[in-house]
């Protein structure tokens, strides 16, 4: 339990000197408490990057030279031993927004001078008190649809800026009862198990029958902008699951590198997570037959014996771009 708690100490201290770092000071901030070797992996166009240095001019400088007074607003953050190694390494997860003045442009995003928030989800991996591994995923879609530019304005499902959780206790700072996190852990499994049914043979039950064994009825789905958010089984069904299943084809499942829980909180996020196929169409994107990547981040909270909310995260711009659109590009040219 120690463990656990000490990396929520360690990372919580890291979030708080990085709300006062400036683009001078933040390489000396993230190297306080990141190692030297840090792996740290964005979604397009960031990608993977080495040490406090490669983070910093990657991601860090660039968001808060255009970012005035950055704070970070969470929503969620626990921490938990990775079910995929066999629970030996320890990880943290933050989720919620970024939030600042948006006062220059970024990666071609017009500034507005107005409030600006970044969706994120963070993992964060710990060892002998230092950060060795970082997965940071935010959503440059949905940041840029609050900057006036809507790259998909045909998405299925509601843009807006997605809430927390509906109970308000996400943050687990304090020691949580390890058998809840284990029923959390078991729940996610199960599930990933029933969508593996269910592209296995998918006439065997209906989508209401495969998602209601696992899901409340009124669960909410928060997706990325592209996608959007949604309520309720049967508007999921109709406004996501059915759009990614008929026009997505030859799915295959690369697996996770991280899937943990603590309390009634989970998540899991791959590198890539799927391999698919745009076969007919989505997004606005024409059908093609190239194989492009989805790197995601699903983050769970359960009622009781199911999942009741769900916020996922994906590198859309890098599964765009593998399919030869390239939307920072056009934005630039535009």
């Amino acid at each position: 339990m120690s463990q656990l708690q000490d990396a929520k100490v360690l990372v919580q201290a890291h979030y708080a000197a990085l709300e006062k770092a400036t683009p001078e000071t933040i390489v000396h901030v993230l190297a306080e408490r990141c190692a030297e070797t840090c792996i740290w992996r964005g979604v397009h166009p960031f990608e993977t990057q080495t040490g406090p240095n490669g983070a910093a001019e990657a991601f860090w400088s660039p968001l808060l030279r255009s970012f005035t007074s950055l704070q970070r607003r969470e929503d969620i953050f626990f921490a938990g031993l990775n079910e995929i190694d066999g629970f030996n390494s320890t990880w943290t997860v933050s989720m919620g927004h970024l939030m600042g003045l948006f006062d220059a442009p970024f990666l071609n995003i017009p500034a507005t001078r107005r409030i600006a928030m970044l969706r994120y989800a963070e993992f964060n991996r710990v060892e002998n008190g230092r950060i060795v591994e970082t997965a940071m995923f935010c959503d440059l879609l949905h940041l840029m649809t609050q900057a006036g530019v809507n790259r998909f304005p045909n998405q299925t499902a509601a843009h807006l800026v997605q809430p927390g959780p509906r109970t308000h206790d996400g943050r687990l700072l304090d020691a949580c009862d390890p058998p809840e996190g284990k029923k959390t852990l078991a729940l996610i499994d199960r599930m990933i198990g029933a969508i593996s049914d269910a592209n296995e043979n998918p006439k065997e039950r209906t989508p209401h029958e495969e998602l209601s064994e696992n899901w409340t009825e009124d669960m909410l789905w928060c997706g990325p902008e592209g996608i959007g958010a949604t309520y309720t089984i049967d508007r999921y069904i109709e406004q996501h699951q059915g759009p990614f299943r008929r026009h997505i084809s030859d799915r295959v499942f690369n697996g996770h590198l991280c899937r943990m829980a603590e309390g009634t909180y989970g998540g899991f996020f791959g590198w890539p997570n799927l391999t698919l196929t745009n076969a007919d169409g989505f997004m606005g994107i024409p059908g093609n037959d190239t194989r492009a990547d989805m790197r995601v981040v699903d983050i769970y909270r359960r009622a009781g014996d199911k999942l009741a909310e769900n916020w996922v995260f994906i590198d859309m711009l890098h599964f765009l771009k593998m399919q030869g659109v390239d939307v920072l590009g056009d934005l630039g040219a535009g």
